[in-house]
């Protein structure tokens, strides 16, 4: 290491070693990935610089690198596509729908705009294509100015690296120890000032003489040891200056100080030279020929730069590089607005309008003094291409200052209104009722009206997604009856959600929406099927809304927008039907993952785990989950999900499922959504059945039924009949039969089952073996294999109590085999215990001593024994084949074979 680099790591032994391991881990065929977080200045670049330098000298080590730059934090992919740029020879190893979508992104071809999932496995595909030749090395600085999409999709992708040996390392500025939330839940190394000694040696050196040993230590002290304070601050100050120190009252954050050191050293160099370091400031990408023929157009010379070099504020090179981002920003901050202006200007008749159209405008716009339509309308193009590619953030911006820029109030209110779209459309929605507002001051048509409104309804389902969602939509589907009638009906249906959601919050809800839904001009379209069919479940009761519910169902189509798909699937889920359930939410999945839509795969996921769930498929479920996690992961959301609360309860492990429960119910009572606290009380009670404390599941099935939640009432109806009959309260078990009989004729396996088993439970003792057998039939002819199973065990308890011990073996036994198959611990448990009371023995399953997979490792071998290839498998889990590939190794090792055709077997041995 050359004694340049020594000199500037003084004192960063400890983060110096977590480096060097992280390299070796890398270089052993690990991932790992790593955020250096500190103050400006604290000398987080210095180690990305250490980890390129050491990974060049081992040699096999392939460094690429990246930084984010403020002033192009508006350009789409921008920091990405410079990481990426090296690598792009591996982009025909990717998959074509991955490999089209980064071509799409960077502005290699045209097509359709990506989403930024498939953007997100693109570049995870394109690490470890990379890594196959030899471990990678990707630093990325200043990550607290990286554009958006690029921000999001880096962030995605580390928290999928796995075993690719690709060491993705981040830089980070803190404020206040504050970094952006983007990368939260990454690994991190926070870095703090050097200690006193360090501090002191580092000081020794740019002290302009001898120095009390108080005010050395008080410069200290003041610095924090930040290293670049230590450097800069004393500068040009003499020993009696330094005496006063730099702090004191009004002193201002550190890296203010220390910008403000610059700007003064700025300040005191020549015109000309402050000009060049002006147009080197606001030019983002260092692109040396384009600075220096803005230079020329402003009649600068290269002697300019002389005095900038010798100050050490800049290297003029290919790129141009200032010494620090705080160099950088106190050139640009220090410049008046008619500088800034003329910099820009030149910038723009230089750029090549052919060649690099959307920095041509972006220098205009920031050239212009007042509005001017030909910028705005360049502005609008670069939007429009900005698009195209996806990034819909750097869209909303670009139209923003188009707006801004418009003479005409038309152009404004209608760039306005394109910018709250595209704000929506990228998730900010902060920012869309401004823009909104900013629309309705121009003259508007009645279409951008009815777009306007349909806008401001979503902007506010997105933010609040219960009860407080409900009057703005419901404002917004009256005022768009006139306008859009179809959208009007859509509207009202996203209303219809978000008063299910609130259920016993705002209990008042539903009543509202059904009157506004019945105001507005029916419509035969989906949406409008859906909406009369909801209408009639809210006023006239379940059974009047089952022949419209069905009609919805029959009459589906490819459900693409999750505002439909939720309703879709509670129609099925209400007249449980579970294959409709299946059919609707898998082709929801798999065109969600072929066009990476995001918003529809965060909503469908989680919809068919359910409905795997109550088919008994656990480990698929739990598979789905883990891919809602990444997709949450992707969009930067962090909900809970209440599918895995219900699936942890039917597995009956009480410690994890109780736990999973109660963060449900804080989380419900915080958003005001009755419903989620519904289904919260519904995996008490399942889990409370399946361990047998009935008297505990009796008491949250009866609060999960005291309001009717859409779908989820009758499944808690049958949680209470069989709860209250097994504590002794045949009374309170009498209201939910009844309803349970009311949904049975909706006609589905489903419903006449859960009919037949109360019945049984609760109804007339001669009929109930009958009942018994009939829900027995009736879940296995709808698929419902967990239900059958309890059914089973139900009707064995039955027949055992009557002393029929032969007929009660049977159907425990094929109740304890299908319950300890597909993970019903609590419920195999139970029909393990009643087999002993009939005499016969039963070992309790025990895999204690044997190998233990992950749940990533189940999820991935089930894939694997199902046929999928490694490709595949990563796609559904969010994962790079090859981290599939390390995972399944493992397996084989743990499970004792060697092909993938034995995997199924020792999967079902346990």
């Amino acid at each position: 290491m050359s004694d340049h680099v020594v000199r500037r790591l003084l004192g960063r032994e400890r983060e110096s070693g977590a480096l060097e391991e992280l390299l070796r881990e890398v270089r052993e065929g690990r991932s790992r990935v790593l955020v250096l977080r500190g103050e400006a200045g604290v000398g987080k670049s210095a180690l990305l610089d250490l980890v390129a330098e050491r990974a060049g000298r081992a040699g096999r080590l392939r460094v690429v690198r990246a930084a984010g730059v403020e002033a192009e934090a508006e350009f789409a992919y921008a920091a990405l596509q410079r990481l990426c740029a090296p690598l792009l020879d591996g982009l025909d190893g990717l998959p074509p729908v991955q490999r089209e979508a980064l071509r799409v992104a960077f502005g290699l071809s045209a097509g359709a705009a990506p989403e930024m999932l498939l953007v997100g496995m693109g570049v995870l595909g394109l690490f470890a294509e990379a890594a196959a030749g030899g471990p990678l090395v990707c630093l990325v600085d200043d990550a607290q100015w990286l554009d958006l999409m690029s921000q999001r999709i880096l962030a995605f992708v580390g928290r999928r690296l796995d075993a690719e040996s690709v060491a993705l390392v981040f830089a980070e500025r803190t404020v206040d120890g504050v970094g952006d939330a983007g990368f939260a839940g990454l690994p991190d190394l926070p870095l703090r000032g050097l200690g006193d000694a360090e501090a002191r040696a580092l000081l020794e050196r740019v002290l302009p003489g001898p120095v009390d040993a108080r005010v050395r230590d008080r410069v200290v002290g003041e610095t924090g040891g930040n290293p670049l304070a230590l450097l800069e601050l004393p500068r040009g100050l003499s020993p009696a200056e330094l005496a006063f120190g730099f702090g004191g009252p009004g002193a201002g954050p550190l890296a203010s100080r220390v910008e403000e050191g610059f700007r003064r050293r700025v300040a005191a160099l020549p015109a000309d030279t402050r000009a060049l370091l002006l147009v080197a400031a606001v030019e983002p990408v260092g692109d040396g020929p384009l600075l220096w023929h803005a230079l020329r157009l402003l009649g600068i010379g290269p002697e300019a730069a002389a005095p900038a070099e010798a100050a050490g504020l800049v290297t003029l090179g290919a790129p141009v590089r200032f010494r620090h981002p705080l160099v950088r920003s106190a050139v640009w901050r220090g410049a008046d607005a008619a500088a800034l202006r003329s910099a820009h200007r030149a910038l723009a008749e230089a750029t090549d309008g052919g060649r690099d159209p959307d920095r041509r405008a972006w220098h205009l716009a920031h050239a212009a003094a007042g509005p001017d339509e030909q910028v705005a309308a360049a502005l609008e193009d670069t939007a429009d291409r900005a698009l195209a590619r996806g990034g819909r953030a750097a869209a909303a911006g670009f139209l923003e200052r188009a707006a801004a820029l418009s003479p005409e109030p038309k152009g404004q209110a209608r760039r306005a209104l394109a910018a709250a779209a595209a704000s929506l459309a990228a998730g900010l929605t902060a920012r869309v009722p401004d823009l909104l507002a900013a629309a309705e001051l121009g003259p508007l048509n009645l279409v951008q009206q009815a777009d306007v409104h349909r806008l401001r309804a979503r902007a506010s389902a997105l933010r609040d997604r219960g009860a407080g969602a409900v009057g703005p939509l419901l404002d917004a589907a009256e005022r768009l009856g006139g306008l859009d009638p179809a959208a009007a009906r859509e509207t009202c249906l996203t209303a219809f959600g978000a008063a299910v959601r609130a259920g016993r919050h705002d209990r008042a809800a539903l009543g509202r929406v059904a009157a506004a839904a019945r105001a507005l001009p029916p419509g035969d379209e989906q949406a409008g099927v859906l909406l009369r069919a909801l209408a009639a479940w809210s006023t006239d009761g379940p059974v009047a809304a089952q022949p419209l519910l069905a009609r919805a169902l029959r009459s589906r189509t490819e459900v693409e927008d999750p505002a439909l798909l939720w309703a879709v699937v509670n129609a099925a889920a209400e007249l449980g039907d579970l294959r409709a359930w299946l059919d609707v939410t898998d082709r929801a999945v798999r065109s969600a993952r072929a066009t990476g839509a995001l918003s529809t795969l965060a909503a469908a996921l989680p919809y068919r785990a359910a409905a795997l769930g109550f088919a008994g498929r656990f480990a698929e479920a739990g598979a789905l989950l883990a891919g809602a996690a990444a997709v949450e992961e992707a969009e930067g959301a962090a909900t809970r999900t209440v599918t895995s609360a219900l699936i942890g309860a039917y597995r009956g492990r009480d410690g994890s499922a109780l736990a999973e429960v109660e963060g449900v119910e804080r989380e419900c009572e915080q958003r005001g959504l009755g419903r989620l606290a519904a289904t919260a009380a519904l995996a008490r009670a399942v889990l409370h059945n399946g361990l047998g404390n009935y008297p505990l599941a009796l008491e949250a099935a009866l609060r999960g039924t005291g309001h009717r939640d859409l779908a989820v009432h009758h499944w808690t109806c049958g949680e209470l009949v069989e709860a209250a009959v097994r504590a002794g309260r045949p009374d309170a078990a009498a209201g939910a039969r009844e309803r349970l009989a009311d949904w049975a004729r909706a006609g589905t396996p489903w419903a006449r089952g859960a009919g037949a088993l109360a019945e049984a439970l609760a109804g007339a003792p001669e009929q109930a073996e009958e009942r018994y057998r009939e829900a027995v039939d009736q879940f296995a002819l709808g698929g419902l294999d967990g239900l059958e199973a309890r059914a089973r065990l139900l009707f064995g308890e039955w027949l055992r109590r009557r002393n029929r011990r032969a007929q009660a073996r049977d159907e425990l036994r094929a109740a304890h085999g299908a319950a300890a198959a597909m993970g019903m611990e609590a419920f195999a448990e139970r029909a393990r215990r009643e087999l002993l009371a009939t005499g016969e023995t039963v070992r309790r399953r025990d895999t204690g001593g044997e190998p233990v997979l992950t749940p990533q490792e189940a999820r991935i071998a089930r894939l694997a024994a199902t046929g999928h290839p490694n490709a595949e498998i990563g796609a559904q889990l969010f994962l790079s084949p090859r981290t599939v590939e390390w995972h399944l190794r493992k397996v084989f090792t743990k499970l004792g074979v060697s092909s993938r055709r034995e995997l199924d077997d020792a999967l079902a041995g346990g």
